[in-house]
């Protein structure tokens, strides 16, 4: 008899307009439907909530992982599985303020349902991960400088109330306090060292709501998109701003570096503190380094939106390599029984 494929919902209560509370029983018929025994946790107050429950499940034999909320929920859920030998599968709904991660994956936004249904196509992507030390990882974007605290400076409230309403409102408030700091930073292409005003480390396209932040950035190539702003000058900022908006002409500024790299060691050149931003929470201080893992978990895409650009593997390779490893899985069962394979 066949073993039935099991689901596990791990959903943000607080999430964006708390939409996903409403919809939870009808997300879980939908993945029924699609040959899952299904189940929901959902994340409290308590430290690493999301987390622990993704690695529980994760180890415990679960096919799919399913992580409905913002960016923040996605990122707990993805910091669970990440450091397993053995990955289930993951889909997300999207339910945060920005869901940047939503946006290059073309996964409905504030709709539980058409994102849960969404995963009956049966489209994947292997999506890189960024590693930031033994226990962090993020989705999306590391970032430092200036503008990068505005995250940490809306209260949760607003953005619940306001959604990205409220970090553009932080952002006006913070372009004035914009301020230059020496860096050392090596990548795979040699080393930087000068004054910036934010650092970038982009795994997609979109960052904090702006989809050509990144414009030429791939899903799956094992690659950041490393962006150095070298000006902390607001009129020059607001400039680079508008060039992000028409089609992406930032990349070829002066006052940018763009750098395609899979390792990246960021280090503070003076007494200032420099936090690291992990796809929109606080990881910790600089010094760091970010590495780059390629196609390190599968996870469900609208595969038919994202530009042919965008990733560098065919859809099928997963398949093929799936059965690939259940063979050599089938015969390491077989060695066993047999006492080895005759020489």
């Amino acid at each position: 008899m066949k073993k039935q494929k099991k689901a596990r919902l791990i959903y943000n209560p607080t999430s964006g307009q708390e939409i996903i509370k409403k919809n939870v029983a009808d997300v879980l018929t939908i993945i029924e439907g699609l040959g899952y025994e299904t189940s929901a946790f959902q994340t409290s107050a308590k430290a690493n909530s999301a987390r622990d429950e993704a690695r529980r499940v994760a180890e415990a034999g679960f096919d799919l992982v399913i992580a409905a909320g913002g960016d923040g929920t996605i990122n707990e859920v993805v910091s669970g599985i990440a450091p397993l030998k053995k990955r289930p599968k993951m889909a997300i709904i999207p339910t945060g303020t920005t869901n940047d991660f939503a946006r290059a994956l073309k996964i409905p936004r504030g709709n539980p349902i058409k994102a849960a249904q969404l995963i009956g196509k049966n489209q994947t992507i292997r999506m890189d991960i960024g590693k930031a030390r033994q226990d962090s990882y993020f989705i999306n974007i590391a970032a430092a400088g200036s503008l990068t605290e505005l995250t940490y400076s809306v209260p949760s409230q607003l953005k619940t109330m306001f959604g990205y309403l409220a970090y553009l409102a932080k952002g006006v408030e913070l372009l004035p306090r914009v301020k230059n700091v020496p860096v050392k930073i090596s990548h795979d292409n040699g080393v930087f060292e000068g004054k910036v005003s934010m650092i970038f480390a982009a795994i997609t396209n979109s960052v904090g709501g702006f989809e050509m932040i990144a414009p030429d950035a791939k899903l799956d190539d094992g690659q950041f998109t490393l962006i150095l702003v070298k000006t902390a000058n607001l009129f020059e900022i607001v400039h680079l701003l508008r060039l992000v908006i028409d089609g992406g002409k930032h990349i070829t500024d002066r006052r940018i570096e763009y750098i395609k790299t899979s390792k990246i060691t960021i280090e503070p050149e003076s007494d200032s503190r420099m936090m690291i931003n992990l796809d929109g929470e606080y990881g910790g201080d600089a010094p760091i380094t970010l590495e780059n893992l390629k196609n390190h978990i599968t996870f469900f895409a609208n595969r038919d939106l994202i530009s042919d650009d965008a990733y560098g593997i065919s859809e099928d390779e997963p398949i093929i390599e799936e059965i690939a490893q259940k063979f050599a899985h089938e015969v390491e069962g077989l060695e066993e029984k047999s006492g080895g394979i005759p020489k």
